[in-house]
């Protein structure tokens, strides 16, 4: 069984609907899928005014709420899987508190999505797609208190962590199209500006198989229809 968290922000919830099918669609493993929404996070308390989403600072909780066991995944709810995530799942090295997609770029509009502010900074998205190694000591300081107060730079740079410790995933498995253009060696795309749910980023690369695999989560058979 492998732990997805994915995180989700009711103001784009098809978004996290989409994600869901498209691991379900590709996948070859069972999978447990949670998602990081704040109303469920109990002991938690938002204490950020900087979030461009709800789940900008959740995501650190997924040590925590294993219980501090084990490996799962995290990743935003823009995204969608191309291939299989069990081949994700088989990167895990017990020698790395986390693997991330290490980028390096500047975005391309200083706006995003709901007229969200989008700063460029030091590991930009890096915590958009984490495999982490929820049992591994360096990662046991991340509690609900820790994250609360902690900055948005100290986490979404993984300051706590010795840089030994961040392991790296290939690009493929956090592939920016609306900032990078199209791949179609992509195993996972991340709509990082603004899913192709709003109505400016319908068009994004790549957005035609966003909207596709909406139209597949919203599938149901029909009698006498084929």
């Amino acid at each position: 069984m492998i732990p997805v968290f994915i995180g989700y922000d009711p103001r784009e919830a098809i978004a996290y609907h989409v994600c869901v099918n498209s691991i379900i669609r590709t996948g070859s493993e069972p999978v447990a899928i949670t998602p990081l929404a704040l109303r469920n996070l109990r002991g938690y308390t938002e204490r950020h005014t900087d979030g461009s989403n709800q789940f900008i600072y959740s995501r650190f909780l997924v040590p925590h709420l294993t219980g501090y066991t084990g490996w799962a995944i995290f990743m935003d709810g823009d995204m969608l899987l191309r291939d299989d995530i069990g081949k994700l799942w088989a990167l895990r090295d017990p020698a790395k508190a986390v693997l991330v997609v290490k980028h390096d770029y500047k975005t391309k509009l200083t706006q995003k999505y709901l007229g969200s502010k989008n700063e460029d900074y030091p590991r930009k998205n890096w915590s958009s797609v984490i495999l982490w190694n929820c049992a591994h000591p360096a990662n046991r300081v991340l509690t609900p208190q820790f994250i609360e107060n902690a900055s948005g730079a100290r986490l979404h740079r993984f300051s706590w962590l010795e840089d030994d410790l961040i392991g790296e995933l290939p690009k493929v498995w956090n592939w920016l199209p609306d900032e990078f253009g199209a791949n179609p060696q992509a195993k996972l795309l991340h709509w990082t500006l603004g899913t192709p749910c709003f109505h400016e980023f319908a068009d994004a690369p790549m957005a035609e198989e966003w909207h596709r695999e909406r139209i597949l989560a919203e599938h149901s058979a029909q009698h006498g229809v084929e």
